[in-house]
């Protein structure tokens, strides 16, 4: 039996297949079409974004063979040791490709004495040698090593691209999925390719049938449930702080992540106020939920007993905030509900 995680299945093998990275993917394109290629590139950006698939597809395209690629991992060999043993090896010769590509992961967690070590070896590299330092904290690098180097700064895919790509998925390997589904998935990524296919690949090992509802999507990856939310919604819109702190503790007393549930409520809660004040921007959500809950946030913009401004957004804000540095996490979401009226 086949164990491949899809994010391994899925992951693009060329540069026609890196999806969101189009500036990137142009200058790396353009400098081995033109020979311009740098002999140390830094690829920055958060994690999942496609920094290591890139740097391998990069030295597929310099000819570069696995057997003269070398990944290492900055977070348990950050030494000044590791980098002189690194050294040691860039002198040699690749064994069957033009270039020896090395990609060090995490560059970041270098220490300050291994900074120093590679930074003798960037100014003066063998031309036979590339270096890719992949890191999610550009501002962790220090400015004598930037300096060295051509710097691609990679971009999170929004939550449209994410949910296209889940969807893609899920249809390649024969399921369904609900728009709603996809759109909580995306959610929940934050961002990243990786945690986005994975929540998919946990979803599918966990349901029976072919097609992925949100039901399924709250429940195999622990969300709270938006039947849930929709009332925290309508509670705050009519400033009912007693049913609003009700819906809290039955979400606390459901295990739900309460940092998650403010999150999901502010998103919906944002799409109400805007279309209420601006009509037009009802068209932003044809591609995030689907005509089930674009009717349920209509209707809450529009209803008479609901009473939304900017006031209960920027509220509701600060709490989502201070949940996620706040020991009791609910803690904030309640003292919202209490100032509510």
């Amino acid at each position: 039996m086949n164990h491949e995680t899809l994010y391994r299945k899925y992951r693009p093998q060329k540069f026609s297949e890196v999806i969101n990275q189009d500036e990137v993917v142009s200058l790396l394109t353009n400098s081995i079409s033109e020979e311009r290629i740098s002999h140390a590139y830094i690829f920055a950006g958060s994690r999942g974004t496609g920094k290591t698939s890139v740097a391998r597809i990069f030295a597929r395209e310099l000819g570069t063979t696995d057997d003269d690629l070398y990944e290492i991992d900055a977070a348990s060999n950050r030494g000044i040791d590791d980098i002189r043993a690194l050294r040691e090896t860039i002198e040699t010769l690749p064994f069957s490709s033009p270039k020896k590509v090395y990609l060090i992961d995490e560059a970041h967690m270098l220490t300050r004495e291994a900074w120093n070590a590679l930074l003798k070896t960037l100014e003066e590299p063998p031309k036979h040698v590339i270096f890719i330092l992949a890191t999610t904290e550009l501002e962790k690098i220090p400015e004598t090593i930037q300096s060295r180097c051509q710097i691609c700064e990679f971009k999170k895919p929004t939550r449209i691209i994410l949910s296209k790509v889940v969807s893609k998925i899920a249809k390649k390997e024969g399921f369904e999925i609900e728009e709603d589904s996809a759109d909580l998935i995306s959610l929940i990524a934050g961002g990243s390719f990786r945690d986005a296919i994975g929540a998919l690949q946990k979803i599918i090992s966990s349901i029976s049938t072919k097609v992925i509802k949100l039901g399924d999507t709250e429940k195999s990856l622990g969300t709270p449930k938006e039947s849930l939310i929709e009332k925290f919604i309508v509670s705050v819109g009519k400033k009912e702080v007693d049913n609003t702190l009700k819906v809290l503790n039955e979400a606390k007393e459901s295990n739900m992540n309460m940092e998650l549930f403010g999150k999901l409520a502010l998103e919906k809660i944002r799409d109400i106020v805007l279309i209420k004040f601006s009509p037009t921007y009802e068209q932003n959500l044809n591609h995030r939920y689907s005509e089930e809950r674009i009717k349920f946030i209509k209707e809450c913009a529009g209803s008479k007993e609901m009473q939304w401004n900017s006031e209960v957004l920027r509220k509701l804000l600060l709490a989502v905030m201070e949940s996620e540095r706040s020991f009791i996490p609910e803690l904030s979401l309640e003292l919202f509900a209490i100032n509510l009226s």
